[in-house]
């Protein structure tokens, strides 16, 4: 078994959900008191929600390029970044490293087009929802069609993220507004929709629609098992 690494803390809630989704999946494939090799490092959120929203990504990815050298150092085989935002910097990160990174968005693509669906609505931060290091590699390197929401809802969902659900806040009205959002990318075409932040499957599960949902936070975990195996 292969040691994870796993740069965590953006939030602190869905690092969690990792720590316990992988250790999991461990004991289900050995058995007994088995349990995962982890090396984690987990940040300071308050730094990196300043830094994102003040637009300083570099400052960003060199937070974590120093958390990620720690975890490389600490024996891990390969990374996960735990959180979807942050695949931003994935470039700068993996210059500062020797070990590989398991990028979330193609983690989830793979599962995706194992369903056989080629349009998908996406869900998340709004850097992530608008620009292109994830959406863009959805479209240009596993050839997926991707709709994001009204510019209006954009900010539902990412005030959702940052004001409630990265502060363990979860609130049915919320919930029904995503609900209402994911039901209008389904009408303009989503086969299924990418929960595109690691903190929406606090809010929103498949038991709450119909539509399919792709929830990256589990999909991520269980490829870092698989991986940890290989």
């Amino acid at each position: 078994m292969k040691t994870i690494g796993l740069l965590g803390g953006m939030s602190w809630g869905s690092t969690e959900l990792y720590y316990r989704w992988i250790n999991e999946g461990v004991k289900e494939k050995l058995g007994g008191l088995h349990s995962a090799r982890i090396a984690m490092v987990s940040v300071d959120f308050q730094e990196i929600d300043k830094l994102q929203h003040s637009g300083e990504w570099e400052q960003a990815g060199e937070v974590l390029s120093k958390a990620a050298r720690r975890i490389e150092a600490a024996g891990a085989d390969f990374l996960v970044i735990c959180t979807n935002t942050m695949h931003k910097v994935v470039p700068q990160i993996e210059s500062a490293i020797n070990i590989p990174i398991l990028h979330l968005a193609d983690a989830t693509a793979r599962r995706i087009k194992e369903r056989g669906m080629k349009t998908v609505g996406l869900l998340g931060s709004n850097f992530t929802m608008e620009e292109d290091f994830y959406k863009g590699r959805l479209i240009e390197k596993h050839g997926l069609t991707v709709i994001i929401p009204s510019a209006a809802d954009r900010q539902i969902v990412h005030r959702i993220i940052y004001e409630e659900l990265c502060l363990g806040i979860v609130k049915a009205e919320s919930r029904e507004e995503y609900l209402r959002i994911i039901n209008r990318m389904h009408e303009e075409g989503a086969e299924g929709v990418i929960e595109g932040c690691t903190e929406i499957v606090m809010l929103v599960q498949q038991k709450h629609t119909d539509i399919p949902l792709f929830d990256t936070t589990a999909i991520h975990a269980q490829e870092a098992v698989s991986v940890a195996f290989a």
